[in-house]
């Protein structure tokens, strides 16, 4: 059993991830000057931004499902050009350096188990979860703020 772990896709942010664009809205939605790291994880590259870099904060529906479930939250992302990150059968180093709340969710987006982890040891916890065969995907969430960290899916390809 493998999984997966991807960064959220660019373009999902539009405008927001464009630096030229920051000084015009004045900090709508709030941008950050990296002061340390790690600090600011970025869900586009899944790594934590470099002191320097520009960050914004937004909003973002990560577990879109008509459940109890469904939530929105806060996340950072990097301004500019960020790549996304793609891990297999690897833990991100944004998602390495925290502790990680593990929520296992169904098809149908309901939660079916959770787990509590050091991140830098997840993996195992990874794949105990996905030996339940009505787990479809993962989300890992930062557990000292709550916020979503990452998408965490069953993988059988390269």
């Amino acid at each position: 059993m493998a999984f997966i772990i991807h960064g959220l896709d660019p373009s999902l942010f539009g405008s927001v991830l464009d630096q030229k664009q920051v000084a015009v809205r004045q900090g709508v939605p709030p941008y950050y000057v990296v002061d340390e790291s790690p600090g600011f994880p970025c869900r586009i590259t899944l790594d934590d931004a470099a002191v320097g870099e520009q960050v914004a904060l937004v909003s973002y529906p990560h577990h879109k499902a008509d459940t109890p479930y469904a939530q929105s939250g806060p996340i950072f992302v990097s301004c500019g050009q960020p790549k996304p990150g793609r891990f297999v059968d690897t833990i991100p180093p944004a998602l390495a350096r925290r502790k990680l709340s593990l929520r296992a969710y169904d098809a149908d987006g309901m939660m079916v188990d959770a787990a509590l982890v050091d991140g830098e040891t997840a993996m195992p916890v990874i794949l105990a979860l996905f030996d339940n065969p009505h787990i479809l995907r993962i989300d890992a969430h930062n557990a000292t703020r709550g916020c979503f960290a990452a998408h965490i899916m069953r993988h059988d390809g390269p």
